[in-house]
C-alpha cells in the first residue's frame, strides 16, 4: 500500500472512531441519559467535538493529502479516491472553521435538546426561541466559513445534501405546492371517506413493541447488531454498522404511528448495516447524503409497507396482536385507513400527500429565517399562517406547531428539504425495482422481502459515497431526479383510494 494513503486511513479511521463515540454518546443523550446530567454531558460533547476537531485539521493529515494529490489520480482505484476526496473535502471545511465556532455549536447542540424538550413539554416558545436565535448566529458564521461564495442557507443545505441548492429545490417544492394542493382539496372535498374507526382505542404497549420488531425484523434489521429503543422523537444512530440503533414512541391510543415509525428507522438502519464496511472504517464507506438517507427509510416506509400488498401479508399479524380492535378489518379498509389523507398539525403522522407541505412550510421558514425576511419571534404566528394556507388547519398550541421537531435545537437547518427530495428519491427507485424485478408486490405480499433488501444493498448501500447523489440516481435509474414519478404515484394512488373521476 502507498506510504502516504497507509498514513491517510490510520488517520482517518482514527476520525471515523471518535465520530462513532459522539454518535453513542449523542444517542444515549435522547435515550437513557439523566435529566439532571445534560449540563455535563453538554460539556462532554464540546470537549469530544474539539479534539475531533483537532484530529481533523492536524497539519500532517494537510501535509498527507497534499503529498497525494500530487500522484495523481491514476495511482489509487475507485475506493481509495473517493476516501482521498472525502478526506480533501473535510479538510478544507473544517479548517475554515475555528475550534471556538466547533465547540460552540456542539455545546449549544447538546443544551438546546434539552430546552427543546421542556419548551415543547411546556407549549414555552419563549423559552426555546433564544436557542434558534444563536444557531442562526453561529450557523451564518459557519457559512462565512466554509463557502463565503454561496448564499448562507445554501451553504447549509450542502451540509445535508451537497451539491443542491435553493435555485435547484424551490422550482420543485413550487411544482409540488401546484400540484398537491388541489388534490388535498378534491380529497376533502370527497364524499367517501375512508373508514379509519377501528385504529382508535386502547392498544397495548408491550404489544406494540412486539409487533413493531417482528416486522423489523422481517424486512431485514439485524438485531445482533442493532437495538430499538423509545425517545421523544423517533431516529436513527449507533457508531457503526455492527451498532445501529433505532427508536420510536408508543401512544395507547395509536399503534400505527409507532409501528411505521419503526418501519422508517428500519428503512435508515437497513442502509447502514448495508454499508461497504468490509473495506474498512473510511469515509468511502459512509452513507451518502441525507437525502438518499431518507430515500431508504421512506422506500420502506411508504412504497413497501403502506401498499396493499403488505397489508395482504400483514393483516392477519395485526389482527393477532390487537383482537379487540381489528376483528372486522378487511385488506383492502385496513389499506385504506392507513393511507386516509387528511391534514393533521404533526408532521411525523402526516400522509405521504400532505408531508410534502409540511417540509415545504419549514423549507420556506428557514429560507426566511436565513435572508431576514422572517424573524424568530414571529415564528409562531408565521407557522400558522402557513399551515392554514397549504393545509387548511391551525394549531391551538405551539407544542403542535412550531414546537414539534427536534432539528433546530440541533441547529440542523437544511435538513428538511432532504425529506422531500428522499420520498421523490424512493419513489424513483422503486419504478426501477418493479421495472427490473416485475414479481416484487407478490414477493411483498408473501412476505420475502429478501430480494428488495439485496437490490437496495446492490445498488445504493453498497455504493457507499462513491458517487454524488445525482450521479447515485442517474447510475439507479437511468435519469435525473424528476417529481413527475412522485407526482403521477400519488394521483394514481389516491384517485384509487378515494374512487376521484
Amino acid at each position: 500500500m502507498n506510504q502516504h494513503y497507509q498514513h491517510l486511513v490510520q488517520k482517518l479511521e482514527e476520525i471515523v472512531h471518535l465520530n462513532g463515540v459522539m454518535s453513542t454518546i449523542g444517542w444515549d443523550q435522547e435515550v437513557m441519559l439523566p435529566a439532571g446530567a445534560t449540563e455535563a454531558r453538554a460539556k462532554q460533547i464540546s470537549a469530544l467535538a474539539g479534539v475531533i476537531h483537532e484530529r481533523m485539521t492536524d497539519p500532517e493529515l494537510g501535509d498527507c493529502l497534499a503529498a497525494l494529490s500530487d500522484e495523481g489520480a491514476d495511482a489509487f482505484n475507485a475506493f481509495e479516491r473517493c476516501n482521498i476526496r472525502e478526506a480533501q473535502r473535510s479538510y478544507a471545511l473544517e479548517t475554515k472553521v475555528p475550534k471556538r465556532l466547533v465547540q460552540e455549536l456542539a455545546e449549544l447542540s447538546s443544551r438546546g435538546q434539552g430546552i427543546w424538550v421542556a419548551a415543547r413539554q411546556e407549549n414555552k416558545f419563549s423559552d426555546f426561541a433564544p436557542v434558534i436565535k444563536r444557531f442562526l448566529d453561529l450557523k451564518k458564521e459557519w457559512a462565512q466559513c466554509v463557502s463565503p461564495e454561496l448564499k448562507p442557507y445554501d451553504a447549509n443545505i450542502d451540509l445535508f445534501e451537497r451539491g443542491t441548492t435553493m435555485a435547484m429545490i424551490t422550482p420543485v417544492f413550487d411544482r409540488l405546492k401546484e400540484e398537491l394542493i388541489p388534490l388535498i382539496h378534491r380529497i376533502q372535498d370527497h364524499p367517501c371517506q375512508p373508514d379509519a374507526s377501528f385504529l382508535q382505542g386502547r392498544f397495548a404497549i408491550d404489544r406494540q413493541e412486539s409487533l413493531a420488531r417482528k416486522i423489523s425484523q422481517d424486512i431485514g434489521f439485524n438485531f445482533a447488531q442493532g437495538r430499538m429503543d423509545v425517545s421523544v422523537h423517533p431516529f436513527c444512530g449507533g457508531s457503526h454498522p455492527t451498532d445501529v440503533r433505532i427508536t420510536t414512541r408508543y401512544k395507547d391510543s395509536n399503534f400505527v404511528e409507532s409501528l411505521y415509525a419503526v418501519i422508517h428507522e428500519t428503512g435508515h438502519a437497513l442502509y447502514e448495516q448495508g454499508r461497504p464496511h468490509a473495506m474498512g472504517d473510511l469515509p468511502a464507506s459512509e452513507s451518502l447524503t441525507m437525502g438518499i438517507h431518507e430515500s431508504q427509510s421512506l422506500f420502506w416506509e411508504r412504497m413497501i409497507a403502506q401498499s396493499r400488498f403488505f397489508c395482504a401479508h400483514y393483516l392477519e399479524t395485526i389482527r393477532a396482536a390487537f383482537p379487540d380492535h381489528l376483528q372486522q378489518a378487511t385488506v383492502d379498509s385496513f389499506y385504506r385507513a392507513i393511507n386516509t389523507c387528511k391534514p393533521d398539525f404533526i408532521r411525523v403522522e402526516a400522509d405521504e400527500v400532505t408531508y410534502p407541505l409540511h417540509i415545504i412550510l419549514r423549507y420556506e421558514i428557514e429560507k426566511g429565517l436565513f435572508d431576514g425576511s422572517m424573524m424568530v419571534d414571529d415564528l409562531p404566528e408565521i407557522w400558522n399562517e402557513l399551515m392554514m394556507k397549504y393545509l387548511g388547519i391551525q394549531p391551538s398550541i405551539d407544542t403542535l406547531g412550531v414546537l414539534q421537531d427536534s432539528h433546530w435545537s440541533g441547529g440542523a437547518f437544511g435538513y428538511f428539504p432532504s425529506y422531500t427530495l428522499g420520498a421523490m428519491y424512493a419513489c424513483q427507485f422503486y419504478k426501477t425495482l418493479l421495472n427490473e424485478q416485475p414479481g416484487i408486490e407478490r414477493n411483498i405480499s408473501e412476505g420475502h422481502f429478501a430480494p428488495i433488501k439485496n437490490w437496495l444493498n446492490e445498488k445504493i448501500h453498497s455504493q457507499g459515497r462513491l458517487y454524488t447523489p445525482q450521479e447515485l440516481v442517474q447510475r439507479v435509474t437511468g435519469e435525473s431526479l424528476n417529481p413527475d414519478h412522485f407526482i403521477n404515484y400519488l394521483k394514481h394512488k389516491y384517485s384509487e383510494i378515494y374512487d376521484l373521476v
